[in-house]
């Protein structure tokens, strides 16, 4: 039965402090067979005037946002055609790969290139999954994508996968990958 204690710094709140524990959980699951129940996670915090390095006292730097929520507010945003809010969830040097397309840097370039494959595109989520990794958390948004081609004609249950590099609460990259070209007409 594994057992996880964290110190912390005040500050952190019970969404930031719970995020922390899952993701403990799962990293020991990775490596030890137990299931979550058997995974216990303490978190010890500790005010600042009780921390010290390098002679001084030190504040806990803040939570970084929920990497998964980070990429559905970017897809919901690119959905309701909210450029600005879409924007504000991408990193300078944001880079962005479609099927068949060279990579692409800005939103307006991505609008541009799918306006003669279809008039508009939903996507309904089966899951988001988000790995931890030495550089920038990778998100996997998957599902099947629905909408209308160019002339009208409705289309659904096209599969999909994205993935998104996400670091300092910012998406770095986002590459996709879907069955539209097999059901395009």
């Amino acid at each position: 039965m594994p057992i996880i204690e964290v110190h912390l710094l005040e500050g952190y709140d019970d969404a930031a402090r719970t995020r922390m524990g899952e993701a403990l959980t799962d990293a020991v699951r990775l490596v030890v067979p137990a299931e979550p129940d058997a995974v216990t996670v303490m978190i010890h915090e500790r005010k600042p005037t009780q921390y010290m390095r390098g002679r001084r006292h030190r504040q806990g730097a803040a939570a970084l946002p929920d990497p998964a929520s980070v990429v559905r507010a970017y897809l919901d945003a690119m959905e309701a055609r909210d450029l600005a809010a879409a924007q504000a969830c991408l990193a300078d040097g944001f880079t962005m790969t479609f099927p068949g397309a060279a990579p692409m840097h800005r939103l307006q370039e991505l609008i541009d290139w799918a306006k003669p494959r279809y008039r508009f595109v939903r996507k309904s989520y089966e899951g988001m999954d988000t790995c931890a990794t030495p550089g920038p958390a990778i998100v996997y948004a998957r599902g099947t994508l629905s909408g209308e081609w160019p002339d009208g004609t409705p289309f659904e249950g096209i599969r999909f996968i994205d993935r998104f590099e996400v670091a300092g609460g910012l998406i770095v990259r986002q590459d996709v990958w879907n069955d539209i070209a097999e059901v395009r007409p």
